[in-house]
């Protein structure tokens, strides 16, 4: 795993008796932010570290060279060993920032009222789901795409693996993506992961009317450090946006409660997926 800087570790900061939530007026961002500067979760700007080492009252001159030298040594590295820099073509900057999350954190907690996740489809359902969002246009590009998002589900087999709670709108089941034979086999998948110990997969039925989360996906995550904040990603076809400030972060938990609330339990959901998987073939 990447070391983050010392210029961003929280000796610097905690020297000059800042909280986090004074570090982040020096940059003017969430306290989140500094969170993840400080836990190695984000890349750290040359800029930020200059301003943060400032605000601590560290203004030599040699200590400014060393730290923003090690923070861009940092950076080379960071890019150079994550497995997703050799798919740059195909991978906007928020996804590569949802990547590079997603290896460090312990926690995904998603409702989807569309689309299977990501790190429980399977190939032919996700290309599928890539040639329809029209976002890529050439075979290779859309291999490429398809190629990231079944290296990122090895993520649930590692070890530490992933704790991955998914609530899946019913229509999810009912949507023919790729037709019903890849439907089919998509559904089948799933309910061979759901029986894994780090993974919880829950249907809200059609029976339970209107519900809160019938405005869109979204997924929490995780960090193992106790001073990390979770993240928010919000989905949408032009874009996806990472939301961290604590009531917004705050609003979200209580949606995935109210959903996983109202879903069925997990037995219950895994029958559900099995027999609607038998309904679209042999």
């Amino acid at each position: 795993m990447w070391r983050t800087p010392r210029s961003a570790a929280p000796r610097h900061r905690e020297a000059a008796g800042l909280s986090t939530t004074e570090a982040a007026g020096a940059l003017d961002c969430t306290k989140g932010k500094i969170s993840r500067m400080e836990n190695g979760h984000v890349l750290v700007r040359t800029p930020d570290v200059v301003a943060l080492l400032h605000a601590y009252g560290t203004d030599d001159s040699e200590t400014l060279e060393r730290l923003t030298r090690l923070t861009r040594t940092a950076n080379r590295r960071r890019r150079r060993e994550g497995w997703w820099h050799q798919y740059g073509s195909v991978r906007a900057d928020t996804y590569r920032d949802y990547i590079e999350m997603e290896s460090l954190c312990e926690s995904v907690r998603t409702f989807q009222a569309q689309l299977i996740p990501g790190l429980l489809q399977t190939a032919q359902y996700g290309r599928a789901v890539t040639v329809a969002s029209r976002a890529w246009q050439s075979s290779e590009e859309i291999d490429q795409f398809v190629q990231v998002r079944l290296s990122r589900q090895q993520r649930l087999l590692d070890e530490p693996r992933l704790a991955f709670w998914a609530v899946l709108a019913e229509g999810v089941l009912r949507q023919e993506v790729g037709g019903p034979d890849v439907l089919r086999a998509q559904l089948e998948h799933v309910a061979e992961m759901a029986v894994r110990p780090n993974i919880t997969v829950q249907v809200l039925p059609f029976s339970r009317g209107a519900h809160s989360g019938m405005f869109g996906p979204y997924l929490l995550m995780g960090f193992p450090q106790v001073t990390a904040q979770d993240l928010v990603l919000t989905e949408t076809p032009t874009g996806n946006t990472w939301r961290e400030r604590e009531l917004e972060v705050a609003r979200y938990r209580a949606l995935f409660d109210d959903a996983r609330t109202a879903a069925l339990p997990s037995t219950e959901s895994l029958a559900l997926i099995r027999r609607t998987a038998k309904e679209y073939g042999p």
